[in-house]
């Protein structure tokens, strides 16, 4: 059920990259602008073809799977989603059945019940607030049942009430066997509530381990640059920079 990944190379974008990710937990991908987060996620969802090196799903090098039996074990939530029409939430939400062929009314339904969207199944998707629009589009990708679930920046833009919600989701999906990866800019989250965090710098792995050592003081000095330390109680710790 491993996502591996061995010497991934991007000319500009990755150098070497090598790692491993377990299903149930949440993977937080940090790093500055430009580190390489959103290349390395496409990447491992097999949207990018590396210049060299090799993305393995279950032992399984993902090269060798169709874009259809890809699509059907990761989902993946790009930075910027695109509704190219404005149709209702829940027609929205089967579009991630699209990878099965088939309806999959059982499937949507208990997509709706998990974001708290039935109210909402009818309601075009123009007329979602930022919130409800970005809990829509997760319900598309959890409608589609994927055993990865891959999102760059699924939190960005959001308020704080809505933006701990989307954790909540996303906490019950890894909680259920899931695999996690998201792209965060937010270091306070990805320590809290992360299980694993991955850093990269200049397309470089510059950690890869629990939240606590991954971002430490240390490595947040080193790699962006900021000096700074962690205060508050484990799972509230906020990073304050240094006068």
């Amino acid at each position: 059920m491993t996502l591996a990944a061995d010497r991934l190379t991007l000319p500009k974008r990755l150098d070497s990259v090598s790692l491993e990710l377990e299903p149930g937990c949440i993977t937080a991908i940090c790093g500055p602008n430009g580190a390489g987060k959103s290349s390395l996620l496409q990447v491992l969802a097999g949207l990018l073809d590396p210049a060299s090196g090799t993305v393995l799903l279950e032992g399984e090098p993902m090269a060798a799977l169709s874009p259809r039996e890809r699509a059907k074990r990761i989902g993946y939530l790009p930075q910027d989603p695109v509704v190219a029409w404005d149709v209702a939430v829940r027609s929205l939400i089967a579009l991630g059945r699209l990878p099965h062929r088939d309806r999959g009314t059982q499937q949507v339904q208990a997509a709706l019940a998990m974001l708290e969207l039935q109210r909402l199944a009818d309601r075009p998707v123009s007329q979602l607030s930022g919130g409800e629009r970005a809990r829509a589009l997760l319900a598309r990708v959890v409608a589609g049942e994927p055993q990865w679930l891959l999102a760059d920046e699924p939190l960005a833009a959001l308020d704080l009430r809505h933006r701990m919600e989307i954790v909540g989701h996303l906490k019950r999906l890894s909680a259920a066997g899931v695999g996690v990866v998201l792209v965060v800019h937010d270091l306070d989250l990805a320590r809290n509530h992360a299980d694993h965090v991955i850093v990269l710098d200049r397309g470089r792995l510059a950690a890869s381990a629990a939240p606590d050592e991954a971002l430490s003081s240390e490595t947040i000095n080193r790699v962006w640059q900021v000096r700074g330390e962690w205060h508050g109680p484990p799972g509230k710790q906020a990073f304050a920079l240094a006068g």
